[in-house]
């Protein structure tokens, strides 16, 4: 942040915003003294050993919410999550800001999955972040990279919505708002960039009124899928060679990797507008 923490203040003394989120803040010890924000309550979470990345909440000062852990074995290092007390008898919201690193490795990327999933089946959930994954379409749910179909994988599994419709940086959309419930965000814009960042301020509201997430993600049509190809390719696959040497969590990966590959060449997908239905363990 540095030069930029007085065009945010002055930015959100003018807006009146009640929750800020921010990533790659740069921060570390010797900015303790200059991050406060008046009239607000500041989370932060820094990054340790080296230079850049960290994150950052500030959060309206006259709304109750504490900072809360989801219970991981593993913590990812830079997300963190922030229990807002609704008013009125409204619900409780979590709202969450992380920061993914382009170069995340896959068991960093795991455990935040894992924590996206623990936080999502809490009331209503807003989660905003860099998450670096330039070659999605969301519109149409497909992407190039392995890493980005397993986030992909996560907002389908766990009911989210992206809301996020316009490109967020020089033409693709890294910055993601993630939610739970149909309707819970609204009003988002894009406000243009703070200071000499290369990211686009997202600006959004909270609206009370909002219904569980169905989905508008592209679904599988599997009345048209071709099996015979499916499993061929499947077949051509020298499985004894390639799991070689591997454990069972790799070897999940790299076959789930191959699967994902032959699905999108032998299953057509359709848009699906049904609400979804919880499957598997926690169906």
């Amino acid at each position: 942040m540095g030069n930029k923490q007085e065009e945010l203040e002055m930015c959100v003394r003018l807006q009146g915003y009640d929750l800020i989120g921010i990533t790659e803040t740069w921060w570390d010890s010797s900015y303790d003294w200059s991050v406060g924000m008046e009239g607000h309550r500041l989370f932060r979470k820094d990054r340790q050993g080296r230079r850049g990345g960290g994150i950052a909440l500030y959060i309206n000062d006259q709304l109750e919410c504490m900072e809360i852990h989801l219970g991981m074995d593993e913590e990812p290092k830079e997300s963190l999550w922030v229990r807002i007390k609704g008013r009125a008898g409204a619900g409780d919201i979590i709202a969450g800001v992380c920061y993914r690193p382009p170069d995340q490795g896959d068991r960093a990327d795991e455990a935040l999955y894992r924590q996206i999933g623990a936080a999502s089946r809490s009331q209503a959930l807003v989660l905003m972040g860099d998450f670096n994954h330039p070659d999605i379409c969301w519109r149409d749910n497909a992407a190039e990279h392995k890493e980005s179909r397993k986030i992909l994988e996560c907002v389908d599994d766990n009911f989210l919505l992206q809301v996020i419709e316009e490109p967020t940086r020089r033409g693709a959309m890294l910055d993601l708002i993630l939610t739970n419930k149909e309707g819970l965000v609204g009003d988002v814009k894009l406000k243009g960039s703070l200071g000499c960042s290369d990211h686009e301020m997202v600006e959004f509201r909270i609206l009370r009124a909002a219904r569980r997430a169905r989905s508008k993600l592209t679904t599988l049509d599997f009345r048209r899928a071709d099996f015979g190809l499916f499993g061929d390719l499947l077949g051509r696959i020298p499985w004894d060679k390639t799991l070689e040497g591997r454990g069972a969590q790799e070897s999940w990966l790299i076959f789930k990797d191959h699967l994902l590959q032959a699905q999108e060449r032998c299953i057509p997908t359709q848009r699906g507008s049904q609400a979804k239905t919880p499957r598997g363990p926690h169906g």
